[in-house]
């Protein structure tokens, strides 16, 4: 489990595709520091480590999670925002983030307001990807707070306040319109909305 609070950028170092995988090899600070099967977020993506050494950490990214996420669009040299495993006596600062991607969404807009910045995103909607008014989502691994969400032609479109510290420390500083960004919703939210839709139905789950 993780909160959404970015600890390091890790740089692309090498894509070695087998079959339907892709191994991807990540230069960062913390690389040193991972053990061999621990999950790190990447980009919100929850990975397992396969490999350390020399800076450098690999993970494995197979075909489920490339069609369901960003991570196929990587090249080498691009910017992954990584993420630690939240520690059971850790505050949590952010939300509760599970590192499982529900859809990729795009960036429709960027303003620079000259001290923070917005960022609007669309993505396809479907009933359980709520998203209230100053609700929490999780873009690219990073735990934000959901401005405006409305809801058309089957499309959902919400915008995020980026602050200066966010903006530096993680990959938004690179983010430009038409990028696809990955997304995960509120966990609570979810299971909120598949109730609704089960009691909707006459379909009552036993507790």
């Amino acid at each position: 489990m993780f909160t959404g609070i970015i600890e390091a950028f890790g740089q692309v170092a090498d894509i070695e595709l087998e079959g339907t995988n892709a191994h991807l090899l990540i230069e960062s600070p913390i690389s040193d520091e991972l053990k061999i099967d621990q999950s790190v977020s990447h980009n919100g993506v929850c990975l397992t480590v396969v490999e350390v050494g020399h800076g450098k950490h690999r993970v494995t990214a197979v075909d489920e999670t490339l069609r369901r996420s960003n991570l196929g669009q990587l090249h080498i040299g691009s910017l992954v925002n990584l993420e630690r495993a939240m520690l059971a006596n850790a505050r949590l600062d952010g939300h509760i983030v599970q590192g499982h991607v529900d859809v990729t969404a795009v960036c429709t807009d960027a303003q620079d307001l000259d001290g923070s910045w917005v960022y609007s995103f669309e993505h396809p909607f479907q009933p359980e990807y709520l998203l209230v008014d100053k609700g929490s989502i999780c873009v690219n691994g990073v735990s934000l707070t959901v401005v405006k969400p409305t809801n058309s032609n089957k499309k959902g479109v919400f915008s995020v306040s980026i602050i200066p510290f966010t903006f530096e420390h993680t990959n938004f500083k690179n983010l430009k319109i038409g990028d696809s960004v990955n997304l995960e919703f509120d966990v609570i939210g979810k299971y909120v909305a598949k109730h609704l839709a089960l009691y909707a139905t006459g379909f009552h789950q036993p507790i």
